[in-house]
């Protein structure tokens, strides 16, 4: 009886080295599956809310341009208040930034919008120039 008790209690002991590798791989499987999807909404939130922050800086460069009839020639124009506007365009005492912390790109009159002014984000790679750049003008297909 008493070999009995001692085979019992070691079955309920805890888990076989089996057992726990037979979890991990289960856990493996589904961040493989996971992971992945989860990277990409991830990116796709940051680029939308570097669009956002653009369309909010735009509006701000188009209430400047009401004010003062030209559009502002460089970004910190649009924190400084003046005589007539008693208030900054943007908030703040620094220009926002994009998603991945670096400082929008601005021109005025624009090369892509002639008429009005460029403004854009060099995007997740950081290298102004490539594909993955977020801008307020359309990019032509390839």
């Amino acid at each position: 009886m008493i070999g009995s008790h001692k085979l019992n209690a070691r079955k309920r002991g805890g888990f076989t080295f089996l057992e726990i590798m037979f979890v991990v791989v289960i856990i493996g499987i589904l961040l493989a599956i996971v992971g992945p999807k989860l990277a990409g909404k991830s990116e796709k939130a940051r680029v939308t809310a570097t669009k956002a922050q653009m369309q909010a800086i735009g509006t701000a460069i188009k209430s400047f341009e009401v004010d003062n009839g030209s559009y502002p020639k460089e970004l910190s124009d649009l924190l400084e208040s003046d005589d007539d506007n008693k208030e900054a365009y943007l908030d703040g005492k620094a220009l926002p930034k994009d998603a991945w912390d670096k400082e929008f790109n601005y021109k005025a009159p624009g090369d892509h919008n002639k008429k009005s002014y460029d403004i854009w984000s060099n995007g997740p790679d950081k290298e102004e120039g490539t594909e993955d750049d977020i801008t307020n003008w359309a990019v032509a297909p390839k």
